[in-house]
């Protein structure tokens, strides 16, 4: 298990959670979830926050749990997010460009976590002399 980077990938996403809690336009507008004007309306933006701050809860969970069968639990619950939200997300979105693209991001994330967990540490990998 990568922890570095499994770290790295909590922070990222805890990052874009609050950001996206915050300004809710930065994921309607890339997935087409906005009104003809391009503008977030309320109950789009009151639905996309859960989704906002379970990717910030999970990243946290990510960065700050101990390394060991915690860490594992919370990068598995940040990879069922993501393939929950590849599979959600990538049947109903508005197009087909958006679905595809939302899918690709997701499985994209879903599937680094998943290498850096499976990865061996790097301490495995130096040569013994």
């Amino acid at each position: 298990m990568r922890t570095e980077l499994l770290r790295t990938i909590g922070a990222a996403t805890a990052a874009y959670g609050i950001a996206v809690a915050c300004r809710p336009d930065w994921l309607a507008r890339p997935t087409g979830l906005v009104g003809p004007e391009g503008n977030t309306g309320p109950h789009t933006a009151m639905v996309l926050r859960p989704l906002a701050w379970r990717d910030a809860a999970s990243g946290l969970a990510m960065l700050l749990a101990p390394a060991g069968p915690a860490l594992v639990t919370a990068t598995a619950v940040r990879i069922a997010s993501d393939v929950g939200d590849a599979v959600l997300l990538g049947t109903t979105l508005p197009s087909r460009v958006r679905r595809a693209g939302t899918v690709v991001t997701a499985l994209s994330w879903a599937a680094l976590a998943l290498a850096a967990l499976a990865a061996p540490d790097h301490a495995e990998c130096e040569p013994r002399f």
